[in-house]
Parts: C-alpha cells; structure tokens; sequence
C-alpha cells in the first residue's frame, strides 16, 4: 500500500464515509458541501485520490472503506513510532508522558493491554 496519509480536511472527508458507508458517491457529495462547503469537484478529486491510496473504493457509485478508521489510524500510529522514535514504544511512551502525566487509570488500561499480549 502506498502513501495513506491524510490531510486535516481529508480526514474529515474521510470522517464523513466511515461515518456513513456504504453510502452512493452522489449522497456523499451532497455531505461533503454541507459539511466541508466543497464543490462537487473537489470532493470527487479527494474521493479519487483516496481510493488511488488504496483507503476506500467507488464501485458502481458506492462508496465503501478498504481500511476500517481504527485499521487505518492503527496503520499511521505504528508509522509515526516507526519513523519518530525509530520504532521504540516505549521511546515513545517515555516521550508522551514527559509531558502528559498518565492517570491511573490510564495506567491500568496499559498494564491490562500489554498482559493481554503476554497471553
């Protein structure tokens, strides 16, 4: 899969098809102008260059999701530790919580995730 990153305004785009999938690419046109004031043309072009990315598909003039939002976040998550913190979680994590102090229960969600992987 090539280049799956996005834009703020073509997350919002993006926003508005997995909020709404399967939806006709017309419909979604009509949400894009409501929502984002595009012209028809430019929904269409990121429409194009979404589906180009491999992130979602037009067929027959639906519009459907090849990536799931929580596959394609995942995907953009593991990529930016990849390339900020040279794939270092815990590089990363250190560097969010020099910041952000975590509550306990965050704390406690990390613990019960990182035991679920050691099952």
């Amino acid at each position: 899969m090539g280049n799956t990153k996005m834009g703020a305004l073509e997350g919002r785009f993006a926003d508005i098809i997995w909020e709404n999938e399967p939806i006709a690419s017309g419909q979604l046109v009509k949400l894009a102008q409501l929502e984002l004031s595009w012209k028809p043309t430019t929904s269409y072009t990121v429409l194009k260059r979404l589906c180009e990315r491999g992130i979602f598909q037009n067929s027959g003039g639906t519009v459907t999701s090849l990536l799931s939002r929580e596959a394609f976040y995942a995907m953009q998550s593991e990529q930016f530790v990849e390339e900020t913190f040279d794939g270092s979680l815990p590089a990363f994590l250190a560097a969010f919580t020099s910041r952000k102090a975590l509550s306990d229960k965050e704390v406690e969600e990390l613990k019960e995730i990182i035991d679920g992987l050691r099952r």
